[in-house]
């Protein structure tokens, strides 16, 4: 505790998805130019850092994970002026801007892998991972997480190649030398440029047995030379340089796992995006078949990830993201499974506006204070909800489709692959901010926005938000920020979890070790998931001392939490 933290221990980051912010070409699809537009929106929450989903040349097999070309921006978004001229302004009002970048894969139509098409002989070939036919067929029975194999026939090589994601993204060979020290080279261009770091997609991957017979997953994430791989990137593109963040993004990593990757010794990363929270509600069979959770288990999962990098290592702290559906929709009333939903129906078709500003100050409460780099995705700091569409040609995720397309195809009922994708869809996120109540998009676009504004617009919009006063979600959010940066024992503190297995409940404490601030003085935090009064424990009721930040105001009855309401107490 005497030595100097990192700087993003008191960091907060906020995720542009920049065809869903703000579109300032009149063409329905975000861009840079919006985003500059609104970038005081982003710079007033307080928030350190911008994290910049894909805007590299891309066919847009999967907006904008399948690069075609690492170094320049695409067209639908702006130019590499406009990109240069956007860090500058990122820069002036004092956050740092992270890049996202895909290096588990690229596009097929890369250059890259162009060249490796014409011949097994040609040295990019090795860039990329191929194999032979097995008797006529696939050389494993791997799956792609998008449906389907994951590998695809090339007539002209006569071999297939390996794609973990869609046949548009094959996979690159990062056991190739000249394949590493061409990407390294390519991440420093950018440094150099005045990016802050790199928010790296699925990198955990990159290290694959692609011999392996097996169809688990196990053969192609966490295999040893992955942490090989991130050291030598350390060294050939972060050592030296100061104030980056580096970020992993990291299916099936566990606590264990991300204590190695994130222990500041062994130079590999800063924090990794872990999965464990977000995956409870997922059955075993697919993501997109809803299994029932509870609370309790919420809590103990993100609690085991608190004290498992307390001593060595750091945790990314997300609720959402480009990838999961809106917190207020999954974790507030009715979202959450039996248990949480006390008080309130937990049936699907409740008002998905029921206590809104209350759920989305809660979970964002309780998100920032734990230990740990908090993330606010772009429209969870205004309550945005869920897409709500009820037909199929309001999607446009390709994971969503393909999902949908299987399903149908295997006898499942039309209706009940809708509802799937009601709940599960990676287009929950994808909605366009609503800025305000005008026609056609919101302050979007001026043209039809290339995604429907979903069902939360025109009731919630920026302008109606921030119109709001004490119940503003985008001023709550402003107060926790506001809060990280000035306690350390928010930054710092450890975490101790309070009545793990009440149903309603979500309460601990956070504390700095005796001694090291005099100034400062634990924190207990308290919230109800629930639609009912809450009388809190009396061991949890008697640590609650003066309130230092609550969604609801100061409590009518300090032993009592309303419906929905999270506190922040210091600690008696």
């Amino acid at each position: 505790m005497t030595e100097p933290e990192p700087w993003w221990t008191g960091a907060v980051v906020y995720q542009v998805y920049p065809r869903s912010f703000a579109d300032g070409d009149g063409d329905g699809v975000g861009d840079l130019a919006g985003l500059r537009k609104h970038l005081d929106h982003i710079a007033d929450l307080g928030v350190d850092v911008v994290w910049l989903s894909p805007v590299y040349r891309s066919p847009q097999a999967d907006n904008g994970y399948d690069i075609s070309d690492y170094e320049d921006i695409d067209p639908l978004f702006g130019t590499i002026d406009e990109f240069d001229a956007l860090l500058v302004e990122v820069h002036r009002r004092g956050m740092r801007l992270v890049m996202d970048l895909v290096v588990n894969h690229s596009s097929d139509q890369h250059p890259w892998f162009r060249a490796a098409l014409q011949s097994p002989t040609c040295p990019k070939h090795d860039w990329y991972i191929w194999r032979d036919p097995v008797d006529g067929h696939e050389p494993n029975g791997w799956r792609a997480a998008f449906g389907g194999p994951a590998w695809s026939w090339d007539p002209g090589t006569r071999q297939y190649y390996l794609h973990m994601f869609t046949p548009q993204q094959p996979d690159l060979n990062w056991d190739n030398p000249d394949l590493r020290a061409a990407v390294y080279d390519m991440m420093n261009r950018w440094l150099d440029r005045g990016v802050d770091g790199f928010r790296m997609d699925v990198i955990n991957h990159i290290a694959k047995d692609a011999d392996a017979l097996s169809g688990d997953s196990d053969a192609y994430v966490m295999q040893p030379r992955i942490h090989d791989h991130l050291q030598e990137m350390h060294e050939r593109v972060f050592a030296g340089r100061d104030a980056l963040l580096t970020v992993g993004e990291m299916p099936g990593v566990t606590v264990e796992d991300a204590a190695l990757f994130t222990d500041p010794d062994r130079h590999e990363l800063d924090m990794v995006f872990q999965f464990e929270h977000v995956g409870l509600d997922h059955a075993a069979s697919s993501k997109f078949t809803r299994q029932a959770t509870d609370l309790p288990t919420l809590k103990h999962s993100l609690a085991r990830w608190q004290t498992g990098l307390e001593d060595r290592g750091w945790n990314s702290l997300y609720l959402s993201n480009h990838d999961q559906p809106r917190p207020v929709s999954r974790f507030g009333p009715g979202g959450l499974g039996a248990g949480a939903g006390a008080g309130a129906s937990a049936d699907r078709g409740e008002d998905p506006f029921a206590y809104l500003y209350e759920a989305a100050t809660l979970l964002a409460t309780v998100l920032h204070l734990h230990r740990g780099t908090p993330y606010v995705y772009q429209g969870d700091e205004i309550g945005m909800v869920n897409a709500g569409f009820t037909s199929l040609d309001e999607y446009r995720d390709v994971e969503s489709l393909n999902w949908f397309r299987g399903a149908v195809g295997r006898g499942m009922p039309t209706a009940e692959a809708l509802e799937a994708l009601s709940f599960r869809s990676r287009d929950n996120a994808r909605t366009p901010i609503p800025w305000d109540d005008t026609e056609p998009a919101g302050g979007f676009s001026t043209a039809a926005p290339w995604i429907g504004m979903g069902q939360g617009w025109p009731r919630v919009t920026v302008a109606a938000d921030r119109a709001a006063g004490e119940r503003s979600v985008y001023e709550h959010h402003r107060r926790l920020i506001d809060l990280r940066h000035r306690s350390r024992t928010v930054r710092l503190g450890s975490f101790t979890l309070l009545e793990a297995e009440h149903p309603t409940l979500w309460a601990f404490t956070r504390a700095l070790p005796d001694g090291a601030a005099a100034s400062e003085v634990p924190l207990v935090v308290v919230a109800n998931l629930s639609a009912e009064d809450l009388e809190l424990p009396a061991e949890v009721a008697g640590r609650a001392g003066d309130l230092v930040l609550g969604n609801l105001g100061a409590p009518p009855v300090p032993g009592l939490l309303r419906p929905w309401e999270a506190r922040v107490h210091a600690c008696r």
